[in-house]
């Protein structure tokens, strides 16, 4: 008895035939007859309709793929300055001036790089007011690592004319960083490193600036330490730059020797036309050295003196100075140690002076009959156009006061202010005021 169907299972398929019935009719139909020549012909049919079809997707990542290239051939070709790789600190002084960047006149990205370079945080004061005409930073701790940021972006800095850093405790680094800018912005004139402690370090660096500065009028180095090291530099470039018309190097160490090699420069000077020396340590040698350069001079306005220690040498050197000079109109030589015998000596030179306008002796120990001298020598000088005279603080008599009366009946624009009446400066009397007169 035979199995039924259902029992045996499916029956087998057909086996497939190597090429589809479209392939074989199709290579048929192109006439065909050899079985390999149909199927090679069939497989070069497919292959090519496999060339010819993509998938929607292959399609769109082969056009962004394509849109990709293209856009990385465009920035190549525009090539800008502001690529984020740029935007990395830079590993050196070189790489930092050898950067391709757009013109930048504060030099603001110049700045945020030189202070990623020097370790320091970048200042917001300085970054709102890059554009100003002047720009004051006194007391804000820069220290030397923050003049040098500072300074290499004042490099390209075209907006700023007036530039103060005083008390920052730049030291002589600072000092050196600064100078450098100096040399290459011709743009700034004003600078007032005052109260640094520049040292000789930075006297040295400023020095070698004014070789080379032209912009500089104003440069005021005041409380830096200076001594007679530091004036050698200062000496050696005071002769050579005509550019610079107000310096002052008040309140620093520089004594006789320094005198002498001033007094020297200034009588070189073809520039200087303010000069503030105040509170140094002169004494009568290196005061005698400075009125000679004092008196060679023709080109100083103003001359300040104060707080030194002339005595009646340095005091009868000026005179001598006056005889000669016809350019100076203000000098203040206050608290000088000038006594009696100084001033009477002083009052020779000023006799023949026709150009002084201001002299302030406040503060000298030359009593009531060195005024009534000083005085005497205006009024026996037709030529004398003195205008202010300061005897701040020293008691005067009487025979003063009388000839103040007299004098001002010849010079009625002369104002003289005097400590009052000796006789009032007792200890059990109050102090008088001071006042014009």
């Amino acid at each position: 008895m035979l199995p039924l169907r259902s029992e045996l299972g499916p029956a087998p398929s057909r086996p497939r035939a190597v090429l589809s019935r479209g392939s074989a009719c199709s290579a048929a139909s192109c006439g065909a007859t050899d079985p390999t020549s149909v199927c090679e012909h069939s497989v070069h049919q497919e292959r090519d309709a496999s060339n010819r079809t993509n998938t929607p997707d292959d399609s769109a990542g082969n056009e962004s793929e394509e849109k990709a290239d293209e856009d990385s051939e465009r920035e190549e070709e525009w090539d800008t300055d502001l690529e984020i790789e740029d935007l990395r600190p830079p590993h050196s002084l070189c790489e930092l001036y050898e950067t391709k960047e757009s013109f930048d006149p504060t030099g603001k990205t110049r700045y945020i790089a030189a202070c990623q370079l020097y370790g320091v945080v970048p200042i917001s004061y300085f970054l709102r007011h890059m554009k100003d005409s002047e720009l004051i930073m006194k007391h804000h701790g820069l220290g030397p690592q923050g003049a040098k940021a500072l300074s290499l972006s004042l490099m390209t800095n075209t907006s700023i004319v007036k530039l103060n850093l005083s008390d920052n405790w730049l030291n002589g680094d600072g000092a050196a960083a600064v100078a450098e800018m100096l040399k290459e912005n011709c743009y700034i004139s004003d600078v007032d490193l005052s109260d640094n402690r520049l040292g000789v370090k930075g006297a040295e660096a400023l020095s070698a600036m004014l070789l080379e500065n032209t912009a500089v009028v104003t440069l005021k180095l005041s409380g830096n330490e200076f001594n007679d090291h530091a004036a050698k530099y200062l000496a050696d470039a005071l002769p050579a730059n005509n550019k610079m018309e107000s310096l002052d190097l008040s309140h620093n160490m520089l004594g006789d020797t320094s005198g002498e090699l001033l007094g020297m420069a200034v009588a070189e000077n073809t520039g200087l036309k303010e000069l503030n020396i105040s509170w140094n340590y002169f004494r009568s040698q290196g005061a005698a050295a400075l009125a000679r350069g004092f008196e060679a001079n023709v080109f100083l306005r103003v001359l300040d003196l104060s707080y030194n220690g002339f005595s009646n040498n340095g005091a009868a050197a000026l005179g001598e100075a006056l005889k000669v000079n016809n350019v100076l109109e203000e000098l203040n030589i206050s608290n000088n140690r000038i006594s009696l015998e100084g001033a009477l000596r002083f009052a020779v030179g000023l006799k023949e002076n026709r150009t002084l306008k201001s002299l302030n002796m406040a503060r000298n120990p030359m009593q009531s009959e060195g005024c009534f001298g000083i005085l005497k020598s205006i009024q026996a000088n037709s030529g004398a156009v003195v205008e202010i005279l300061d005897f701040s603080e020293i008691p005067v008599n009487k025979d003063f006061a009388d000839l103040c009366d007299a004098v001002k009946m010849l010079f009625p624009n002369l104002q003289i202010r005097r400590g009052g009446n000796a006789t009032l400066h007792k200890k059990d009397q109050p102090k008088v005021s001071q006042e014009f007169s």
